[in-house]
């Protein structure tokens, strides 16, 4: 039940939202969407390529040409290519493993039992909050954060006697619709400043830029953290949760055998939702004790092999960040460290009693992805196209040389830019990628009209972030839409988006709010950096 008191009467966010919901339910099944988009990609990309259609990427030699799908060319590079594209789908590397190790975790009753431990008792107003605070330093984790929090978040809730549902679609909105953001340092701030830098070099020796580092957006990222996690813990506790009540959302899963079950039937294997909120046994304890042990042993052998000077996990130049073999190995180490707390807490607690016990939870977790998979193989497919055939590249170059035709200048370009990103962020998910194409042409651009590389980077991050929780092009949209219908079986992705909706509006208005006062009382947005150019 949620903290307020929902009116039966729907309002008028309700009525819109419900709009938007049905319309977007009227489109097909995910299945049916990615495939119906691959052929549509397919007929565009074959026309583009039939009238020559090519662009000139800056920083490239030679222009980028748009390749046609059905063509000799094309046909070939899909038929030799279908399963690797299935395979090394990017969400896949990171998905499948996690799910293996948390299905462990929870078919062993570790995730069920710390959660009560941990959140049992905890006042039902600061959840909402805590799931945020968590959310928007989820890029702390890569994208793993995706998978790992929206889960847990759903089970915080309910421990506490509040709908899951709202601790998961919460926290799916404070992971990715801040993503570019972070209380923190993160591995995005290197690969940002990195792009940043290697542009900086096509500046005029006139433009006197500040170099931009790692922490060069750290005070305008503090800031938008702090603002971002007070408007999600709002969200989540005043609009989601009674949206979900008032649509009488279950709060029980379904089974995960059968398809056309009815919510609230609690047959499946893992951690359910009756009795989560039930008080911790002795024995839960005990095991509790003994993996919490398991945790901080593995924390402390981690830390050691990252900070040792002779680490295999260290780069060419000693460092971990911005990329490192330890930045690589973080879907290792979540393995790791769900697989072998959940083994030593099954053991403890009698809930794993042999390695085919292991084999089970382990299948029981795939089991629960199984609808994704069938899914993200439609999707792998189309995104594989829109890479390999230029158009994605096209279509942002040519906004971006729209925008710079505009001749706009000052604040308003800034804006524009933030706007253009949100609207391109629905197409190119990778925000290492889009800043790749935006930086080449807007930093050299708006250091022109005076402003420093940094705070371009800064502003970039808003349209990175705020659009990607509701484009069903993003992958892990389609994760979370295989998480929810195991509460609801028959929701579509108009459902989905309509529920998300709330959190990109706000995200983006707010973030852009912290951005103006910023540039209002031009104030340093890092701890060596400005917004002007001297």
């Amino acid at each position: 039940m949620s903290a307020t008191t929902p009116s039966a009467r729907p309002r008028r966010l309700d009525r819109t939202l419900d709009r938007i919901e049905r319309l977007g339910n009227r489109l097909p099944d995910p299945l049916v969407l990615f495939a119906g988009l691959f052929l549509l990609t397919a007929v565009l990309t074959t026309v583009l390529a039939a009238l020559g259609a090519q662009v000139e990427v800056p920083g490239q030699d030679e222009p980028l040409r748009v390749l046609g799908f059905f063509s000799t060319e094309g046909l070939t590079w899909f038929t030799t290519t279908l399963g690797q594209n299935f395979i090394g789908f990017p969400p896949l590397v990171n998905v499948l493993p996690i799910i293996l190790a948390v299905g462990i975790a929870e078919g062993s009753g570790l995730l069920s039992a710390a959660i009560r431990w941990l959140f049992g008792s905890a006042p039902r107003w600061l959840l909402p909050y805590a799931v945020a605070i968590v959310g928007v330093n989820g890029n702390l984790m890569s994208d793993t954060s995706f998978v790992v929090i929206p889960p847990l978040a759903a089970l915080v809730f309910a421990a506490v006697g509040r709908h899951p549902m709202a601790g998961m679609i919460g926290g799916f909105a404070a992971v990715g619709a801040s993503f570019s953001t972070a209380m923190l340092p993160s591995p995005i701030d290197a690969n940002f400043a990195g792009i940043t830098t290697s542009v900086m070099g096509s500046l005029p020796d006139s433009l006197d830029a500040a170099a931009v580092t790692v922490v060069s957006n750290y005070w305008i990222n503090l800031a938008s953290s702090l603002v971002l996690v007070l408007a999600c813990g709002l969200l989540i506790d005043r609009v989601l949760e009674p949206r979900l009540e008032r649509a009488g959302v279950p709060r029980t899963m379904a089974t995960q055998d059968e398809p056309g079950a009815t919510p609230g039937d609690d047959s499946g294997a893992g951690a359910d939702t009756d009795d989560i909120g039930s008080a911790v046994s002795t024995s839960e304890k005990r095991a509790l004790l003994w993996a919490g042990a398991t945790l901080l042993a593995l924390i402390a052998v981690i830390v050691a092999m990252a900070v040792l000077p002779i680490s295999p996990w260290r780069n060419e130049d000693g460092g971990l960040l911005p990329t490192s073999p330890f930045m690589s190995s973080i879907v290792f180490l979540i393995v790791l460290v769900f697989s072998v707390t959940g083994i030593v807490y099954g053991a403890r607690a009698g809930t794993i009693r042999s390695g085919g016990d292991v084999a089970e939870h382990m299948g029981q977790g795939l089991r629960s992805m199984t609808g994704f998979l069938v899914v993200a193989f439609a999707l792998a497919q189309f995104l594989a196209l829109f890479e390999w055939s230029g158009i994605g590249t096209y279509l942002a170059v040519h906004g971006a040389a729209w925008l710079e035709s505009a001749q706009l200048g000052g604040l308003p370009v800034v804006l524009a830019f933030v706007a253009l990103c949100a609207v391109a962020n629905l197409f190119i998910t990778s925000g290492t990628s889009m800043w790749g194409l935006m930086a080449v042409v807007f930093v050299p651009m708006l250091a022109l009209t005076g402003i420093e590389p940094a705070f371009v980077q800064a502003a970039f991050r808003i349209g990175d972030s705020s659009t990607q929780i509701i484009t069903p092009l993003s992958p892990y949209l389609i994760v979370l839409l295989g998480m929810v219908r195991r509460y609801e079986p028959g929701v579509g992705l108009g459902t989905l988006v309509a529920r998300l909706l709330p959190f990109t509006v706000v995200f983006f208005t707010v973030w852009v709010g912290v951005l103006l006062v910023f540039w209002g009382l031009d104030l340093p947005i890092g701890p060596a950096n400005g917004i002007h150019l001297d």
